[in-house]
């Protein structure tokens, strides 16, 4: 019945994409508030619970999509060209973001602070496809697009050692460091390596390659990855993302004939583990958010995210309002989703509480930030199109 259900849900989204383009309506927030009516907590169409194999299979297959694709949209040489103010805001920013949102869970929620810790690493990354929304319009200054796409492509990955790692401290049980890192380290190796190994081939003259296996490429190469991750116990994520930078980086050909193929599998899945995410937040989850757990959620993205961002942008240049635009679009979205699943899996004594939390924060923030991404857009076209004028008008007198 999920397949259905997603497939029906995935027809209006198609329908109205349109509309979603021009006006405050997301495709995003259809899927979280489809999924929360149709859940087993509601009308109960869909009926998935947290611990469901199926749930597991697409959190994993979903991140390491996603990590994949998103690691393919930054190449070294890139970074090295624009790096100054994306740097800021991963630099600095992020680490300021997740400092001030584990102050804020400890003093408001009596969290302890490896729980604090882990819903603040949690919510550190800010959301590609709803920074899409942002960073596609032209209307937005150049470089505030570049700022936010760089930054909500890597920052994932950077999360990511730190939510497995506060994974381990809050289990409670004995953490074994050297084994953790040995997982952390063999996944990068191993995204870094199988990619190398396989770009001088595709480079032989002999091999000649046809466009459409050119885009296939990387498919093959991600199945290699996963199934050694599998078999070794190396982390399945972090090689995702290493491997999706190492592609951009030494095989840019196939990464170009690959983006557009990899932003429809990407787009699905995102979409999917919204449906599904909507579907565990039941009225029950909600309520078991107190009033202190909804002033959390609301400062952690008011605050938290707009304070950081804008001190690590100090001194930039960036104007006021290109500052307050790259603080308030850092929307919690993909990644927190999954990686509140991988909280809610682990099975902690706190986990359901600490899911719960996650869940409120995220669905408020796609709510948020989808419905305010056309207004900031018009209001910078139309002070665009003031500037123009004004421009306009003095120049008759320029010439007088």
């Amino acid at each position: 019945m999920i397949v259905i259900a997603f497939g029906a849900v995935l027809l209006v989204a198609i329908l109205i994409s349109g509309i979603a383009n021009r006006t405050v309506l997301s495709t995003a927030v259809l899927f979280l508030v489809a999924g929360f009516l149709l859940g087993p907590g509601v009308i109960g169409v869909v009926d998935i619970e947290a611990g469901d194999p199926a749930v597991a299979t697409i959190s994993e297959l979903a991140l390491f999509v996603v990590l994949f694709t998103d690691g393919q949209r930054i190449a070294v040489r890139d970074l090295t060209r624009a790096w100054r103010l994306p740097g800021r805001a991963l630099l600095l920013g992020m680490p300021l973001t997740f400092a001030i949102t584990t102050v804020l869970a400890v003093w408001l929620l009596g969290l302890s602070w490896p729980e604090a810790m882990l819903v603040a690493a949690v919510l550190a990354p800010t959301d590609p496809v709803l920074i899409s929304a942002i960073a596609g319009r032209n209307e937005i200054p150049g470089r505030v697009r570049h700022l936010l796409s760089v930054e909500s492509g890597l920052n994932d990955g950077l999360a990511l050692p730190v939510v497995l790692v506060l994974l381990s401290v809050v289990g409670g049980g004995e953490t074994h460091f050297g084994e953790l890192t040995l997982e952390l380290v063999g996944g990068i190796v191993l995204g870094v390596a199988v990619p190398l190994a396989i770009a001088p081939l595709s480079r032989l003259r002999v091999l000649r390659v046809t466009p459409i296996y050119a885009a296939l490429t990387p498919v093959a190469i991600a199945c290699i990855i996963f199934g050694i991750g599998t078999l070794t116990g190396a982390n399945l994520y972090l090689a995702a993302f290493a491997a999706g930078v190492t592609i951009a980086s030494a095989m840019p050909d196939m990464r170009d004939a690959f983006i557009e193929f990899g932003d429809f599998v990407a787009e699905i899945v995102k979409l999917l583990a919204l449906f599904v995410f909507g579907a565990l937040i039941a009225p029950s989850v909600l309520a078991d958010v107190d009033v202190f757990g909804y002033i959390f959620a609301i400062l952690a993205l008011v605050l938290a995210r707009p304070l950081a961002v804008e001190i690590s942008l100090l001194g930039s240049g960036l104007p006021w309002e290109e500052r307050a635009t790259a603080a308030w679009f850092g929307p919690k979205g993909f990644a927190s989703v999954l990686y509140g699943l991988l909280v809610l899996e682990s099975g902690t004594d706190d986990s359901d509480h600490l899911f719960h939390l996650i869940v409120v924060v995220i669905s408020l923030s796609i709510i948020a930030h989808s419905s305010t991404d056309t207004p900031v857009a018009r209001w910078f076209a139309k002070r665009e199109r003031e500037d123009r004028m004004a421009a306009a008008a003095r120049e008759p007198s320029a010439e007088e």
